[in-house]
């Protein structure tokens, strides 16, 4: 198409969140209209966060009422009931409905720091799917929506033949979240007037499946668009670490670390995720992009703040970024470095250097601790310790009372004896 005419395309566009779209051209023509578009986002309930994995869909939200349109997040307290198996390799583990509840009241926050709820034109709701599936009987199900959907046409969709192909088995229950997908976007186009449906790239079919209900069910036309995988410039992730998810909540994983996060991006990644993660205008990032050698950390510097600021709030973005400063810079012992209160019983016993790591989460497993020892990347109090079998005890207690351990020259923690 042409340059868009609508700000949320030509933003999204500029922004490099776009990958897919059904009708390009009368999505734009409707986003310019007089009327708010309504889109809504899925997020079903896996875990007690989201996690940095999910912040490119909560951004889309975000640049979708920037624009001045109305986001819906919609809550999957139905869908996570029984998992999506898009390009997974095995069924999710079922959760028990204690779970499921826990998990969507921790969840709920992650949104209010990215997105205006309210009553406005413009503000954004917050809905759960399970208010109108756990209404509808199983026989309605069959008779009045299993009737558009084409079981061959379902079986053709990458995600179910890549489980196919490989001779893995794939539930009824779960061939039947496209369903239960399909029909959220119908739902959602019944009470709210929703017409957009926004997701990730490995969420194409089933999009699509609810832009198709849409039109028979309803004589509506729906719209999907989707964002690329977001993948690291070593080919990882986005959002997957040695330690495990970059969770967005600060009780799952520390403003401090979490900032560490964004401080540690690599080079040919980080104006992307400026523009992906952040409101700093193109016209800076530009100019941050442009910045060569040593200079490239203080674009990065920039990053790590404001996507923490997005999350966390200016205090804690200013206190991780001065915690940092004084650690690196002036070694120091930052106010905001993760401190783990030890009993002092226990230190005084000793604790080998290989579970502390672990303990402080400076390894995932006591494996991985070993690795970084040998590899030369552990430090107590700032000296390299080679030895796997070192132990440590309180003849490690710094002036302040307190010892540093540190994973490489980024990442650090406090130990605390209590």
């Amino acid at each position: 198409m042409s340059e868009p005419r609508s700000d949320f395309l030509r933003i999204i566009i500029e922004r490099d969140y776009f990958h897919q779209c059904t009708n390009l051209d009368a999505l734009d023509d409707a986003l310019n209209g007089d009327t708010p578009v309504v889109g809504y986002g899925g997020f079903d309930f896996t875990a007690p966060s989201l996690h940095v994995g999910n912040l490119v869909q909560i951004m889309m939200l975000r640049r979708l009422q920037q624009a001045g349109h109305k986001p819906i997040v919609l809550l999957g307290g139905a869908t996570t009931k029984i998992g999506d198996p898009s390009f997974r390799d095995e069924a999710r583990k079922m959760m028990d409905q204690a779970t499921i509840d826990a998990n969507k009241a921790s969840i709920r926050r992650c949104f209010e720091k990215f997105i205006t709820f309210g009553d406005g034109p413009t503000d954004a709701v917050m809905v759960d799917n399970d208010d109108w599936w756990s209404k509808l009987g199983y026989l309605d199900v069959l008779r009045d929506i299993g009737q558009h959907f084409s079981v061959n046409r379902m079986l053709s969709f990458e995600s179910v033949k890549l489980r196919l192909d490989r001779e893995q088995p794939l539930s009824f229950l779960e061939f039947n979240y496209m369903i239960l997908q399909g029909y959220d976007f119908v739902e959602l186009l019944r009470q709210y007037g929703c017409t957009l449906q926004v997701g990730g790239s490995d969420q194409w079919g089933n999009i699509v499946n609810g832009v198709e209900l849409g039109r028979r069910m309803e004589q509506s036309e729906l719209f999907g668009l989707t964002t690329p995988l977001i993948t690291t410039s070593s080919g990882i992730k986005m959002g997957k670490t040695a330690q495990g998810a970059v969770w967005l909540n600060e009780d799952q994983l520390s403003p401090y670390d979490y900032w560490q996060f964004w401080r540690n991006t690599e080079d040919g990644d980080v104006v992307r995720f400026l523009k992906l993660f952040t409101d700093v205008p193109m016209d800076e990032i530009a100019r941050l992009g442009a910045l060569e050698g040593q200079a490239i950390n203080d674009a990065k510097i920039r990053l790590a703040t404001e996507a923490t600021r997005m999350a966390h709030g200016d205090e804690a973005a200013l206190a991780a970024e001065e915690t940092a400063r004084k650690t690196f810079e002036q070694g120091q012992l930052g106010d905001e470095l993760p401190t783990n209160e030890i009993p002092r019983a226990e230190l005084e016993n000793g604790i080998p250097l290989v579970n502390l790591l672990k303990q402080a989460g400076l390894s995932a497993s006591n494996g991985e601790a070993r690795r970084l020892i040998k590899g030369g990347g552990a430090r107590v109090n700032d000296k390299k310790v080679a030895d796997e079998s070192t132990v440590v005890t309180l003849k490690e207690l710094g002036s302040d009372g307190m010892i540093k351990l540190s994973a490489g020259k980024k990442r650090h923690a406090i130990v605390k004896p209590v």
